[in-house]
């Protein structure tokens, strides 16, 4: 043991303390100086045979105690037998460090490094070396410690496979994900507590400038992938520039909700929005929020997952528009048309018009040219009453060849200008398909004080039945009855 140092203190420390000779490592370093080398770092990568010769070259002249349990030595000769398996692999290129310091003349060192016990076992350690006083010159004597901090590096490993795994499902999820900063949300809503406001929706109302404060007061921390390509955004940069076009028109309704929720301490809660993609097109989203949680008291950190909604809400309204319209003419059907007139019955609303139209021709076309024929002729008769009748009126197909226009509000007047533009757009259409002339016959009602849709409905029928019927005379088509069913076989 040196003189100056106490061996009982040495033995007895909780740390492994190694002394080492460096004196041939010194030398080494000297011829390679005299050669020139200047960056000992480079020199010693460009060949790794370099660092294990180094190696090679220091002696171990003495370890204490617990370095020969650390590394499961029965004693000193039995561990500088096998200095091999302990310093080696992972270890190399942190001893390049160690030698680099000495090389430049500094005479402390530290590292976090890899050695090995003698039966294989990896130990993470914390390096720290230093040369002794009066071997400066020679380095003939090094004090090394060997600290284990494996359980301490095995727990940040863990922690950074967590942390990867949750930036991966963070970055990789399919559903849009927004991490958010609501605390100055959460100030601005408890500074209205504080002043006595408990009614806070209403507070809302009188003052939307708040929500609008509230709204530019979030902070978005991150997005994943998942946002760029629902908002077609190329980059996190260009998002984040353009957010007012994204949170726009709409969205500051279900703000307010969620301001509300926020107020009543619902941390977590869902609701639909629109919002806008860069491209301008609409996005149907449900959006989820939810406080992280440790977040509870300032929600600094928030999470906002959208899930694009687009597509359902597209099929929910095209089985909506199913249930009420007529695919082949794109008027509505006859489920809206009865629901339409109960609603009128219930309603003061007087006078109401009803115009019933018939086409004729339509079973002799699908009879001679077949049914591809006549649904040209029902396509064509829809964009005619298409063109004519707009909100708040109505056309509707009920039958085979059966169409009704309900007019709310319309008077006699009203209801003879509709029959005039509707003649008008059918000789406007027969003029582009003169091979295939459409007719019809129609008939049309106003409502008497007093008057059901019912009976309405029924004189309208009878005028546009008087109509069918000299169409039949004029075809020479006899037997064509007094009943409506035997007016609707043309």
């Amino acid at each position: 043991m040196p003189e100056a140092f106490d061996s009982d203190i040495f033995n007895l420390a909780p740390i492994a303390m190694w002394i080492e000779d460096f004196s041939e490592v010194k030398a080494l370093f000297d011829i390679w100086r005299a050669q020139g080398v200047t960056d000992i770092k480079a020199f010693l990568r460009e060949e790794v045979s370099r660092v294990s010769e180094c190696s090679r070259r220091i002696r171990v002249l003495d370890v204490n105690r617990k370095t020969l349990d650390l590394f499961e030595a029965d004693d000193l000769d039995h561990l500088r037998a096998n200095t091999a398996k302990v310093f080696r692999d992972d270890m190399l290129e942190t001893h390049i460090n160690e030698l680099a310091d000495l090389f430049d003349g500094k005479q402390t060192f530290s590292s976090a490094t890899v050695n090995y016990t003698l039966s294989g076992k990896r130990l993470d350690i914390q390096l720290r070396g230093a040369v002794m006083p009066g071997y400066e010159t020679t380095l003939g004597k090094l004090l090394l410690t060997t600290e284990d901090v494996t359980v301490r590096e095995e727990a940040r490993r863990a922690e950074n496979i967590q942390r990867r795994y949750a930036e991966g499902i963070f970055e990789h999820s399919p559903v849009s994900l927004w991490v958010e900063d609501f605390s100055s949300i959460r100030s601005l809503i408890e500074e209205v507590r504080e002043r006595g406001i408990t009614d806070f929706r209403t507070f809302m109302d009188v003052h939307p400038e708040f929500v609008r404060q509230c709204m530019s007061e979030i902070s978005v921390l991150d997005v994943n992938q998942a946002t760029l390509d629902l908002f077609c955004a190329p980059d996190r940069q260009t998002l984040l520039q353009r957010l007012n076009e994204i949170f726009r028109d709409e969205m500051e309704k279900p703000f307010r909700e969620q301001l509300m929720e926020l107020w009543n301490g619902n941390l977590f809660h869902h609701r639909e929005v629109i919002n806008y993609a860069l491209d301008g097109s609409e996005r149907h989203i449900l959006l989820h929020f939810a406080v992280f949680p440790g977040h509870e008291k300032d929600w600094s950190r928030v999470q906002v997952a959208l899930a694009d909604i687009t597509a359902r809400k597209k099929a929910e309204a095209y089985l909506e528009y199913l249930g009420k319209h007529d695919v082949l003419t794109k008027l509505y059907n006859r489920a809206f048309y009865a629901d339409e007139i109960n609603r009128l019955e219930r309603k003061p609303l007087r006078p109401v018009s009803v115009i019933m139209i018939d086409l004729n021709g339509l079973k002799e076309a699908n009879d001679q040219l077949g049914h591809d024929a006549g649904d040209a002729l029902l396509r064509r008769f829809g964009e005619i009453l298409n063109g004519a009748v707009s909100q708040p009126n109505h056309a509707a197909r009920i039958g085979g060849d059966e169409f009704a226009v309900l007019m709310p509000g319309a008077d006699a007047k009203a209801a003879a200008a509709m029959v005039d533009t509707i003649n008008e757009l059918l000789k406007i259409n027969n003029q582009f398909y003169s091979t295939a002339p459409l007719g019809m016959s129609l008939g049309a009602a106003t409502s008497e004080p007093g008057e059901s849709m019912e009976a309405v409905v029924k004189r309208a029928d009878m005028l546009m039945y008087e109509q069918k019927k000299a169409y039949y005379e004029t075809k020479g088509i006899t037997g064509f009855g007094t009943g409506r069913t035997a007016g609707r076989a043309s």
